[in-house]
């Protein structure tokens, strides 16, 4: 698929920035990112927040990265952040990404929550020049046709 067909395929299909084919999403067996999934259902952005040191991190853990305390919390943040790093994604990692390249992924720092960063894709025009510091916010792609329904988070400039 050509970066034409590809821009051609996101346009027909607004509800979803990856094709069909991927496997999907679940929550971690042991439970530990049930919170962030449902969060993110409501279009919510959450990370674990430390009572004790004050501290924000992700990914999930048991314990506090600073303080390595259990007293980790779930708390919402700001769903906007800024492009710390990306990667224009030239071959396929699955089967069902093998027309879709290439593709956007960015490293987001979050300023709201002590600059934790999250792993999303940039939606728009892969072609696009991106800068480190671009301003982005969260996109809330809900699948609710799959079964059991899940959501993700994408990202997108907050300036065209």
């Amino acid at each position: 698929m050509t970066t034409g067909e590809l821009s051609q395929w996101h346009a027909t299909n607004p509800d979803t920035y990856l094709p069909p084919g991927l496997a999907e999403p679940r929550p971690w067996q042991d439970g530990l990112d049930i919170p962030y999934w449902e969060a993110i259902e409501r279009d919510e952005l959450v990370v674990q927040y430390c009572d004790d040191c004050k501290a924000h991190q992700w990914g999930p853990e048991w314990l506090c990265h600073r303080c390595h305390k259990f007293d980790l919390e779930y708390v919402k943040v700001e769903p906007k952040g800024r492009i710390y790093s990306w990667e224009r994604v030239w071959h396929p990692v699955h089967p069902a990404l093998q027309t879709s390249c290439p593709y956007m992924v960015v490293l987001v720092e979050l300023p709201g929550a002590d600059n934790v960063r999250m792993v999303g894709n940039l939606i728009g025009d892969p072609m696009r020049p991106v800068t480190i510091g671009e301003e982005v916010e969260a996109v809330f792609e809900h699948h609710k046709d799959a079964d059991p329904p899940y959501t993700l988070v994408q990202w997108q400039r907050t300036r065209d």
